[in-house]
């Protein structure tokens, strides 16, 4: 492409401060921006970022269509909530206008196994209009990619076991209430832990009428089998609370949770595959004791046997770097509802984004 990229920013919160200023590192001029919080709205992007005016000011997101209507931006960024339910809005009305977008929600990895009525209806709106929609951040590279890679090194391979952990103060109080930090024992119980004992038929179901919300690594696993070639025959996810032995005060929160009272939880999904290969993924999200950090650790079981810890990724940061380096693959990509194992993987840009955009 011989011109910059063109963005639009859609929610203007904690995560955006970094990935407008890697867009903007990147060679990519960001034309508009979006929020609900009328704390922001008005405020140029420049506020949230250095202090110096970018001479781009947030609208509400109210006004999204009518000026992404007008500015035809070549991507939208989108980073607000965590399931495709949550970013519905914001993605239709950006397929509806023909703009790519691409968001920092989980579930928007791999939603097909988890949202598939929403999904066609955005996959058939992009389609339609021209537009490529997808999801990207962290879980794409350091559950994704990097699995697939390393799975190339093996043999044989029999089994993928993989835990990743993460603080909940890093990502708003929706995600933190969404793991049941500050639920009581028996809360949690009523709330997300009554679907453990559920077959892999029943949970499906209820994941798929939207009555049962599952954790990212449900949508991990629908894309880890994606790309490595396997057929899911069965699925199911067990949830159970994380607590911590004295009292952690949640600055999201804005509480302090009890000595063994749900700091969070730990989601354990286990797919079963046609050719006998087991994904058993857990993803850990609570609030942290000050001696926790975040981790990524993972098992490859067969021939030879293959593990890899990660030890303090730098989680928001890798997501937004993560996705901003897809926006090249997206603008490529055809119309649709496209998840990432269908791109080609990340490398380094060592040059502004527009230039690999070859279109």
């Amino acid at each position: 492409m011989d011109r910059k990229i063109r963005a639009a920013q859609y929610g203007c919160g904690k995560m955006s401060r970094y990935l407008m200023r890697y867009m903007l590192e990147n060679g990519i001029e960001i034309v508009a921006a979006f929020d609900l919080n009328p704390k922001v709205i008005g405020k140029d992007i420049g506020e949230l970022l250095d202090g110096k005016k970018k001479g781009v000011t947030i609208s509400d997101a109210k006004d999204a269509d009518k000026v992404l209507s007008t500015l035809k931006p070549d991507v939208c960024v989108v980073a607000t909530m965590s399931t495709i339910t949550d970013i519905y809005d914001a993605f239709k009305v950006c397929a509806k206008n023909g703009v790519n977008a691409i968001s920092t929600a989980e579930e928007a990895i791999y939603p097909w196994n988890s949202s598939p009525k929403l999904t066609s209806e955005l996959d058939a709106l992009a389609k339609k209009n021209n537009a490529t929609l997808s999801g990207s951040g962290y879980p794409d590279m350091f559950w994704g990619v990097l699995i697939e890679t390393l799975a190339g090194s093996m043999h044989k391979l029999t089994k993928i076991k993989g835990s990743s952990s993460y603080n909940v103060e890093d990502y708003g109080i929706a995600l933190a209430q969404g793991h049941g930090a500050g639920l009581s024992t028996s809360e949690f119980e009523h709330e997300i832990g009554k679907y453990n004992k559920l077959s892999s038929a029943e949970q499906k179901k209820l994941v798929e009428s939207g009555e049962y919300v599952p954790s990212y690594m449900w949508n991990q696993n629908g894309w880890l089998c994606s790309k490595l070639g396997l057929t899911p025959i069965s699925q199911v996810q067990k949830c159970v609370p994380t607590t911590h032995k004295s009292d952690l005060h949640s600055t999201t929160l804005n509480a302090t949770i009890k000595a063994g009272q749900p700091t969070g939880m730990s989601a354990v999904v286990v797919t079963e595959t046609k050719e006998g290969i087991t994904l058993e993924t857990e993803c850990v999200g609570k609030v942290y004791a000050p001696d926790e950090f975040d981790r990524n650790d993972w098992t490859f079981y067969g021939e030879p046997e293959t593990t890899i810890n990660v030890n303090r990724p730098a989680t928001v940061e890798l997501t937004c770097a993560n996705l901003v380096n897809r926006i090249p693959a997206l603008i490529m990509a055809e119309a649709g509802y496209v998840t990432t194992e269908k791109f080609s993987n990340n490398v380094y840009p060592v040059k502004s984004l527009n230039h690999y955009v070859k279109k």
